[in-house]
């Protein structure tokens, strides 16, 4: 794969890429009106959506940082965006071009103080896997193999302009409205900014490596404070395939519902006895180990559940809770889905729509065992999905809905529904992490 000699740093350079990106979108649609006058408006629409998202993709992952976060976090919103674009976009997950040697060197340096061979025996300046925050590379210490993650120059001081201009597609695509819709941003940019904070991931890893080791076939690599720093992590070398890998080939059924288990407990016990969460389950972050196990990676982005978000939010996914008009009304309102200056319509319209989205997505909690490989259930939120980003009354009602916690939580159920579909975990035990 081709390597990358420099990152455009500075807030106007960083703006220059994404603005003659958006020239090219401009021509892909010149070329779009064109292509449907011969041809079917679908193959048309097709063609556009491809060429858009290679466009956009070939600009963000050359920007790296959160430009490139925020593609990763859209390509798991497999029910709003084209396919086109969540396929694109899915490379940023764990494929993205790295960082030329002589970078990776000068990074080390900068960040550590050192060249890398000062701390180990051997140094592989090539890196294996390339993201949107990091890179990881191979490094040898008195016999023991390990993986060093370098963050990327210029990522950590360029988060908010990178926000502040995504900021209009955002809110165009979430359709956000409203005075205080910036708490949303603010959200992300909080996150993110804790992501570029190594020596933090550094202690959460650790965190949830102690709480967590007890589940059966989940295992972690172990972490070094002593060869890390606020730009670099060091930890134990994980030899695995990418669960997305993994998952093209598995005919084992057993071993399927063996880590669909392991992930499925890893996540809830997590949110319930911890409260908090990895909020970043997407397949680049998971390993599956020639012995059957499931390896977690990367704990920069760890969620912390407020208890006055967990407990209306999880007293809402309960089926009783569901089916009493009152009681759901309560609860949309504590969670802030229905805001005090709703007209009646939207009072209506938002209370049908989250009663409609809560029934479906809830299915799960509401049964002993949970058969995650059936694609009825998956087809059924993707439709759901597709026929509300389409919707134009939603579109003309202010979409700044619900509690700030709920982006990243949303995001962790929806990453870890669709992982479960993709490993076709079968008699999922609901709440078999209650009793690890």
């Amino acid at each position: 794969m081709k390597t990358i000699d420099s990152i455009p740093i500075s807030k106007i350079s960083r703006a220059s890429r994404l603005v003659s990106t958006g020239a090219k979108v401009g021509v892909n649609y010149l070329k779009y009106y064109g292509d449907k006058m011969v041809n079917s408006e679908a193959e048309a629409k097709e063609r556009l959506n491809q060429n858009n998202a290679e466009d956009i993709y070939d600009s963000l992952k050359t920007l790296k940082g959160s430009a490139l976060k925020v593609a990763q976090m859209l390509s798991m919103e497999k029910s709003i965006l084209p396919q086109a674009y969540v396929e694109k976009f899915s490379l940023s997950q764990f494929s993205v071009p790295p960082l030329s040697p002589p970078l990776v060197i000068k990074t080390f340096k900068k960040y550590f103080g050192k060249h890398p061979e000062d701390l180990f025996d051997t140094f592989n300046a090539t890196s294996v896997n390339a993201a949107s925050i990091g890179q990881v590379h191979i490094a040898e210490k008195n016999g023991k193999k390990f993986a060093v993650k370098i963050q990327y120059p210029g990522v950590a001081e360029s988060i908010a302009s990178d926000l502040a201009l995504v900021k209009p597609i955002a809110i165009k695509m979430f359709n956000i409205k409203g005075k205080d819709s910036d708490k949303y941003f603010k959200e992300v940019e909080n996150k993110l900014t804790e992501e570029t904070n190594y020596i933090l991931e550094v202690e959460q890893s650790k965190a949830v490596v102690e709480a967590c080791k007890h589940i059966p076939n989940l295992k972690f690599p172990k972490y070094y404070s002593d060869l890390s720093s606020e730009r670099i992590i060091t930890m134990d070398y994980m030899k695995g395939e990418h669960l997305s890998e993994f998952v093209t080939h598995n005919t084992d059924e057993d071993l399927a519902n063996q880590l669909g288990q392991a992930l499925w407990d890893f996540y809830m016990f997590q949110i319930h006895n911890l409260r908090k969460v990895h909020a970043d389950p997407h397949p680049g972050n998971f390993l599956i180990s020639a012995s059957g196990d499931l390896i977690a990676l990367d704990f920069g982005c760890m969620k912390t559940i407020p208890e006055d978000f967990y407990m209306p939010y999880f007293e809402l996914a309960e089926k009783e809770c569901i089916d009493n008009p009152k009681l759901f009304t309560e609860k949309l309102y504590e969670l802030e889905i229905l805001r005090p200056d709703d007209s009646d319509e939207e009072i209506k319209f938002f209370s049908a729509m989250f009663h409609e989205l809560l029934s479906l997505f809830t299915k799960p909690f509401h049964v002993e065992e949970f058969d995650f490989s059936n694609p009825d259930f998956f087809n059924q939120i993707s439709e759901m999905g597709q026929r509300y980003s389409k919707s134009t009354e939603l579109r003309n009602m202010n979409g700044n809905r619900g509690s700030k916690h709920f982006i990243y939580i949303n995001r962790t159920f929806f990453g870890l529904y669709n992982l479960m579909f993709d490993l076709k975990s079968k008699n999922v035990k609901i709440n078999n992490f209650k009793t690890l």
